[in-house]
């Protein structure tokens, strides 16, 4: 991937933002090397260079070094203002937009790296947004030889790339996985801020533009493999995880999905099944959240009933959602564990005629998901865009980032930042 000339190697866009804060700094982290020099030359950039500088000046007091600020570049630039979008772009090799949500925010930027030859990555967890680029974008960054990748945050790298891990260490043929996700937090519990329950409801409601989208670009289905992955109820007991569960809501599935059909007409690699649930402790958590879906499922069909939820995010939310985000206290008493049950064929073993005969259990483990774990992902997969081209796919193009990192070094990466993939048991059935 091109680096010449560019005063830039990375640039953070909304810098500002909340979670773009914890992304400045966690790429000053990444940019610092044992003496305390910056290893690569790096921006941020928004609208207010005060507010830029002051994230800066946050990020160096925070990481004890008063001389970041003048180390970064600032570039001033607005998501409204194209011309402002392309300065940007054309001084940076990898941008990392931080600007959500999405659907609203996402495309002029998208539009802006791959006019001026710049790679692109996003931690959007919208699937709509993300498909609706692959299809506008696709063969346009392909020309270009740069590399647009969506949903690189905990929105779904965990996933993504823990459906590839488990599939590189099974001795066999892995054909179908179900993950399960649980959060773990401390005594002052979980808070999100309000940008992600915004991009939940703009998801929710507009639902069928999205199947729409789907139903028009009518790809043939990709093949199952030996039996098929049977659903779960809506509401399900998992044994092994002596919890309830229920559906993950989020764009994991989507992604999966997307990088299993690119991995198989590609790569000609075996498909897997993949199905995703979230837990949610016992029978009294299981009421709280059905009565609280309930509620956001009938407010959501509505115009105004959209408003209130996004003026009331606490309210409506239950307090899990709030304008002001997670303290640092909860931040840091988070954490999250992502556990991959798969099953398939061990070598010469048909997967026509007979019942899955190899099962293997996996984990990502992470600290705090949105705003520690989500801006490590982002980082490295930054890192890995400049480091490992070679691996990278041979073109450019829209990718997930299973379809851009199935063969590079970036679950090394995560593995020695604190995002932990490690094999809990395999065995023969």
């Amino acid at each position: 991937m091109a680096t010449t000339q560019r005063p830039f190697h990375l640039v953070v866009f909304g810098a500002s933002g909340f979670t773009g804060q914890f992304v400045t700094e966690e790429v000053a982290r990444e940019q610092v090397d044992p003496e305390g020099n910056s290893r690569l030359p790096w921006a941020v950039a928004g609208r207010s260079a005060e507010k830029l500088q002051r994230v800066l000046e946050r990020a160096a007091l925070k990481l004890g070094r008063p001389t970041l600020p003048s180390e970064v570049g600032i570039i001033i630039c607005d998501i409204n203002n194209p011309a402002s979008l392309d300065e940007m772009a054309k001084k940076a090799t990898v941008v990392l937009n931080c600007v959500g949500p999405y659907r609203l925010y996402g495309e002029p930027v998208v539009k802006a790296c791959i006019e001026n030859g710049t790679s692109c990555i996003d931690i959007s967890g919208e699937p709509q947004f993300l498909e609706q680029m692959y299809w506008k974008y696709h063969e346009k960054a392909a020309e270009k030889g740069v590399y647009i990748i969506g949903s690189s945050g905990f929105d779904s790298i965990p996933a993504d790339l823990g459906v590839i891990y488990t599939r590189n260490k099974m001795n066999g043929t892995l054909t179908a996985v179900e993950s399960f996700l649980t959060i773990h937090s401390g005594p002052e519990g979980l808070c999100t801020h309000d940008g992600t329950w915004k991009s939940i409801i703009y998801g929710f409601g507009d639902y069928r533009n999205l199947k729409k989208l789907r139903n028009e670009a009518n790809l043939k289905p990709v093949p199952i493999i030996g039996s098929k992955l049977k659903r779960r109820w809506p509401v399900s007991y998992c044994r092994e995880l002596s919890s309830y569960s229920v559906p993950f809501m989020g764009a994991d599935v989507s992604v999966v999905k997307r990088t299993q059909r690119y991995l198989h007409e590609h790569l000609e690699l075996s498909p897997v099944q993949y199905a995703a649930y979230i837990t949610v402790g016992g029978i009294t958590s299981v009421i709280k959240l059905m009565f609280a879906g309930l509620f956001f499922l009938f407010f959501v069909r509505f115009g105004i009933g959209r408003q209130l939820l996004i003026k009331f995010p606490w309210l409506f939310s239950f307090g899990y959602f709030s304008k002001q985000g997670p303290t640092q206290k909860q931040i840091d008493a988070s954490s999250f564990t992502m556990t991959f049950f798969g099953q398939g064929y061990s070598q010469g073993f048909s997967p026509d005629k007979n019942k899955p005969n190899i099962r293997i259990c996996t984990q990502v483990k992470g600290p705090e998901a949105g705003y520690v774990a989500t801006p490590i992902a982002m980082v490295q997969a930054a890192m890995t865009l400049l480091n490992d081209a070679a691996d990278l796919p041979k073109a450019g193009g829209v990718f997930t980032p299973g379809a851009a990192f199935a063969r590079t070094k970036l679950i090394d990466r995560l593995n020695q930042r604190g995002i932990e993939f490690t094999v809990i048991s395999s065995s023969e059935v």
